[in-house]
């Protein structure tokens, strides 16, 4: 990466990054927006994410690989697809020396849109369940 201060939006990260970094960076962004079309691109935690009732994913470049980050809960549902990569807790290390796998993280994100949504409707039933309080009128 050449700059150290923190981009204002994802074309900026992006173009921060060597040619070929880039070209496999705007691929991943593609993919996440053909699967979330809905999603805000924005900058979080110094690192392009996209955001849908609440953070969905967030992508970074290092030196070696790309870092996916589908929250605990994108991992603990592609945990098989993963296994062969290096991850964290909600982090997957995609190498930059391997093909990057577009369809697993297309898979992911469609996941994390479908639990985002589901998570809004389950809030949004609660508040129309729950009565207000009722008010007594004075004879």
């Amino acid at each position: 990466m050449k700059s150290t201060k923190i981009p204002k939006s994802i074309d900026e990260y992006i173009e921060n990054f060597p040619k070929d970094v880039q070209i496999i960076l705007q691929k991943i962004r593609s993919t996440i927006q053909k699967e979330a079309p809905e999603a805000k691109e924005i900058i979080s935690y110094a690192m392009p994410t996209f955001a849908l009732n609440g953070n969905l994913v967030h992508f970074a470049a290092y030196a070696k690989h790309i870092g996916f980050y589908a929250l605990p809960s994108g991992n603990i549902a592609f945990q098989k697809e993963i296994s062969k990569y290096k991850f964290g807790k909600g982090s997957i290390q995609f190498p930059l020396s391997e093909p990057i796998p577009y369809v697993l993280i297309k898979k992911i994100v469609k996941f994390r849109v479908a639990e985002n949504l589901e998570k809004t409707k389950k809030k949004t039933q609660k508040k129309k369940t729950t009565h207000p309080k009722k008010t007594i009128s004075k004879k």
